[in-house]
């Protein structure tokens, strides 16, 4: 096997690929990326059994092969090489020459047949989605991912395909995110699917804002094909909680917020959330909000926002980090905070189908 590639190139291609590898695996092969040269192009893909990636590359092929290599090495070499033309040589033995301007480095691999293959998806369900919808719907949900491993089924964000539309959900039993993408499938092809954080987080590392990712599902498997890279995922087993349940009914105030100037001063007034509660205080009063934080010891906090509110006064307690995770994530200018009482979840909501749902904290007197 022996090649010609740019190093802005490969160092592109390596970069997709070599967050997949587990760096605590007790087996070798999973350390390292395949790499496959065939005609003009170099595949190179990694796996760590339960999710892989494989990414390509424009090559000048000499003789085409293929072999594994470690990956975080091979990459460190590649980011630290002078010159941008890098001739790679392998051997019989998988023994790889890189030559780089004046620089040349040995790397000692493992042959390709050992690489655990990435699964098939001949006969499965496909589904075409815009990637922009798709990184949007993920950039909205995926923060509300649970890290609790003891819910196995909430380590990942719910893909339910129905009605003609994906609704995208992520909780951790305290929060709830959810959003909506219009979609055209057939009914055969709707499916309820939890999809792992790992696989959400290299997801959303590989979406653009350009062009469509094809989904194809089948047997405890996804595959997301962004052209030039494929990402595979096993799913979460296991049957996702109704979500439904949770979302309050109608709501008896709507209170329309400014989201960046929320957010700051959510963000300051957290400064001073006691570590025990870590809790901010919203009191609402006629076009008024005061969002007040205390810590005994410590000091407190008080910020005031002009309001467009008209109806009763009332105090609602939120964990400050969760209630600012949904504003960083939202573009929109203005959200609506829908509230019924102290005791009830809020919602936040835009103009778009989307909405998070929070539930309260005891407000101590």
């Amino acid at each position: 096997m022996k090649f010609s590639v740019t190093k802005e190139k490969l160092l592109e291609a390596l970069q997709q690929v070599q967050n997949v590898v587990s760096t605590r695996t007790t087996l070798p092969i999973l350390s390292n990326v395949l790499l496959q040269a065939n005609e003009t192009e170099l595949y190179l893909t990694t796996t760590d059994l339960d999710v892989g990636v494989r990414g390509t590359c424009e090559a000048h092929v000499d003789k085409e092969g293929a072999t594994t290599l470690p990956a975080r090495r091979v990459f460190n070499i590649i980011r630290e090489l002078p010159s941008s033309e890098i001739q790679i040589d392998v051997d019989g033995k998988n023994a790889a020459s890189i030559r780089s301007g004046q620089s040349f480095f040995k790397i000692l691999g493992l042959p390709e047949d050992e690489f655990p293959p990435l699964p098939k998806f001949e006969g499965a369900k496909v589904v075409t989605i815009r990637q922009k919808d798709l990184r949007d719907g993920l950039r909205k949900t995926s923060y509300a991912i649970s890290t609790d491993e003891t819910r196995y089924v909430l380590n990942g964000v719910l893909f339910s395909f129905k009605d003609n539309k994906l609704t995208l959900v992520a909780t951790d039993g305290r929060r709830l995110a959810m959003a909506e993408i219009e979609l055209e499938f057939p009914r055969s092809h709707e499916s309820d699917l939890i999809i792992p954080t790992k696989a959400v987080t290299e997801l959303q590392r590989l979406l653009t804002d350009d062009g469509d990712v094809k989904v194809s599902m089948s047997n405890g498997q996804i595959a997301f094909d962004l052209n030039k890279t494929l990402l595979v995922s096993k799913l979460i087993e296991g049957n996702y909680p109704n979500y439904k349940q949770v979302i309050p009914g109608e709501a008896k105030e709507r209170v329309k917020l400014e989201r960046e100037m929320f957010l700051n001063s959510l963000r300051r007034v957290s400064l001073l959330a006691s570590d025990k509660s870590h809790s901010v205080k919203l009191n609402f009063s006629k076009n008024n909000l005061d969002i007040t934080a205390n810590t005994p010891e410590v000091g407190e906090a008080k910020e005031s926002l002009a309001i467009a509110y008209k109806g009763r006064e009332f105090s609602i307690a939120f964990n400050p980090e969760f209630l600012m995770a949904p504003l960083r994530a939202l573009t929109e200018d203005e959200v609506f905070l829908d509230l019924i009482d102290e005791m009830s979840p809020g919602v936040l909501k835009i103009q778009t189908p989307f909405l998070y749902v929070l539930m309260p904290m005891r407000i101590s007197s």
